[in-house]
């Protein structure tokens, strides 16, 4: 259950990206770079393939907005923040971890074998709060099949 409470930290981030994006101007020039910062697995072009800008338009909020969207969809990432310094566009992110292993505690009832199977976790796969909430509510449900919840 305490692995469940520090999933839901993160909750905010995307609503605190969104409101760093907003202090990017309307109109305020013209991109001339794009920097990302932050990340360590993840090629930084990786990043920038993302966005819905690119050196040479404009800083344009709405389109700045929508690659926050977008860096947040692919899963990647804990936290997102775009803001302008100058002509340049800085994408600072936090990159999500990597599930290393996985392992079942206080199962007395179900054998590790039964869950394994029943969740979407995998070990060397990118940790994301949905996916861990997801497969707590299939192993409820594996328990209430069960009859044991």
């Amino acid at each position: 259950m305490a692995s469940l409470l520090v999933a839901v930290a993160p909750l905010f981030a995307p609503s605190v990206a969104q409101a760093q994006s907003n202090l990017i101007a309307q109109g305020s020039g013209t991109i001339e770079e794009i920097r990302v910062a932050g990340t360590q697995r993840i090629d930084p072009t990786t990043v920038v393939s993302y966005l819905e800008v690119k050196p040479g338009d404009g800083f344009d909020s709405s389109r700045i907005d929508a690659s926050l969207k977008s860096l947040f969809a692919t899963g990647l990432f804990a936290d997102v923040t775009l803001r302008q310094e100058g002509r340049t566009l800085i994408v600072q992110v936090v990159e999500n971890p990597i599930i290393n292993r996985i392992a079942f505690e206080g199962n007395y009832r179900l054998e590790a074998d039964t869950l394994n199977k029943e969740v979407s976790l995998r070990p060397r796969v990118v940790y994301t709060r949905t996916k861990v909430q997801s497969d707590v509510q299939r192993i409820l449900e594996l328990y209430r099949r069960s009859g044991r919840f």
